[in-house]
């Protein structure tokens, strides 16, 4: 099974996404049942957001996880940037820490910036971890330059991640914001991993490389999406799982491996950037 070590926490390299679950009462139950689902067969990464169904993902969250024991679990959590101000932020967190019923988070992330400087952001996420009520934040959707500005604040450089839209037909970052982030041992957190159902390209599925990857491994093509966007060992992909079986089948993804052949063929197929791209988000 591939891991991925945060900080002092090591975790499946693998997680559950819990973006748009809420939004159709008519999909509770499945929702619920899927993330158990994951739970169950390996995944202890929920990533959710306030932003999600505005409080809707956490509240349905907190409800699947109520059977399981809260420190095996690793959740995330984000503020919205306008939340992210000394005024702001600390009731924005213990609204989520109530919706998720829980008494802290184990990384809280700035979703994205906005207005609020950095440095008071940091500041007040600091103030959080002192109080434990996180044990390490992060940020989301930030560039190579965002990333740098953030080193140098004041306790900056205490950021654990950067979650980012990553997946086999999205490799943007692997021009330079991702070799930063190697460098000093900064795991990126991906979103859209199966570049949301295919929706986003819409090109995946159907490509004849991936399909006969699928065919060899005796797995899903999602699988095999999943499986590249985890091979570095420095990045923890968080797919949504709208059913129970998508959920399981994500998971079982942790256990495919590539041959150094397979890889360079996709790298043929879906090559990385030469040039700075613009930082890619939905």
């Amino acid at each position: 099974m591939s891991t991925l070590k945060l900080s002092q926490v090591t975790v499946p390299a693998i997680g559950v996404g819990t973006w748009n679950i809420g939004e159709d009462p008519t999909k509770h139950s499945d929702e619920v049942k899927a993330i158990r689902t994951a739970i169950d067969a390996g995944a202890t990464v929920i990533d959710t957001a306030e932003m999600y169904g505005q409080g809707r993902a956490e509240k349905i969250t907190a409800e699947a996880l109520a059977p399981y024991s809260r420190e095996k679990l690793f959740l995330i959590d984000k503020v919205l940037p306008e939340n992210a101000s000394h005024a702001k932020l600390e009731i924005s967190l213990d609204r989520s820490l109530r919706l998720m019923q829980t008494d802290y988070f184990d990384l809280y992330l700035l979703h994205w910036r906005g207005t609020v400087p950095l440095v008071e952001t940091v500041e007040e996420l600091t103030k959080m971890q002192d109080k434990g009520k996180i044990r390490y934040w992060g940020v989301s959707n930030f560039d190579t330059d965002d990333i740098k500005e953030l080193w140098s604040l004041p306790n900056g450089k205490n950021c654990l991640a950067n979650e980012n839209l990553y997946n086999l037909d999205e490799r943007g970052i692997e021009y330079n914001l991702l070799p930063l982030m190697h460098q000093v041992g900064m795991p990126l957190i991906a979103y859209s991993p199966l570049s949301q159902g295919d929706t986003i390209s819409g090109k995946l599925t159907d490509h004849p490389l991936i399909n006969e990857l699928a065919h060899n491994h005796h797995v899903t093509v999602y699988q095999i999406m999943l499986a590249w966007t985890i091979r570095n060992h420095h990045t923890l992909a968080i797919p949504k799982a709208a059913s129970p079986v998508h959920a399981k089948e994500n998971v079982e993804a942790l256990d495919i491996s590539f041959t150094a052949d397979e890889l360079e063929a996709l790298a043929k197929a879906f090559p990385k950037p030469t040039t700075k791209q613009p930082l890619a988000t939905i």
